[in-house]
């Protein structure tokens, strides 16, 4: 009867910890889904921004080429590390759109140029707040399969470890680029 017992309390033990790890794998998918909303709203605001742009400094072809390349790059990223290097080269690529408005006084005075400028700065704030949402649920996560008893059931229920969504230190992402307007 104690050998029930036993077996009994290691399956529900099992329950909890598989269904634990399910929850917090659903909630990095969710983050991760915050973050994918946010992206969707830079996609949509860069080509209002180089249109813009362009109207004042047509002879920088070769930015809005850049910004517009890194656009495409990060959208049609495929693997989660893909898609980490492709947003951190998007943002490097905006830093310099905004130097090169820097050089344009009448740029910097137009009201379409400054809405989308504040909309991009209060969406890049949400993409950092929905990062550090999304690396701290990947921490918790990865610290559930890596402690005992997680770690101990974690690979043969399928639970992988998950990456951070953190910027490349040696990236033009991870530079200051001193824009005043």
């Amino acid at each position: 009867m104690v050998f029930v017992y036993i077996i009994l309390a290691i399956v529900i033990i099992l329950i909890f910890l598989y269904n634990g790890l399910v929850r917090s794998r659903n909630q990095v998918d969710e983050a991760w889904s915050d973050i994918s909303v946010q992206l969707k709203r830079r996609y949509d605001l860069i080509p209002n921004l180089v249109e813009t742009v362009k109207g004042y400094a047509a002879h920088e072809s070769g930015v809005f080429e850049k910004v517009t390349a890194a656009r495409t790059a990060a959208m049609g990223a495929g693997s989660l590390d893909d898609k980490l290097a492709k947003e951190n080269a998007l943002s490097g690529t905006l830093k310099s759109l905004f130097a090169v408005a820097e050089a344009y006084p009448d740029l910097k005075a137009n009201q379409n140029f400054l809405q989308l400028q504040n909309d991009l700065t209060d969406t890049e704030d949400k993409i950092q707040a929905a990062r550090r949402f999304y690396n701290g649920n990947v921490r918790d996560y990865n610290t559930k399969i890596q402690q005992f008893p997680g770690s101990l059931f974690a690979g043969i229920f399928g639970f992988t470890k998950k990456d951070f969504f953190g910027i490349d230190e040696s990236g033009p992402e991870a530079q200051p680029v001193a824009v005043k307007f």
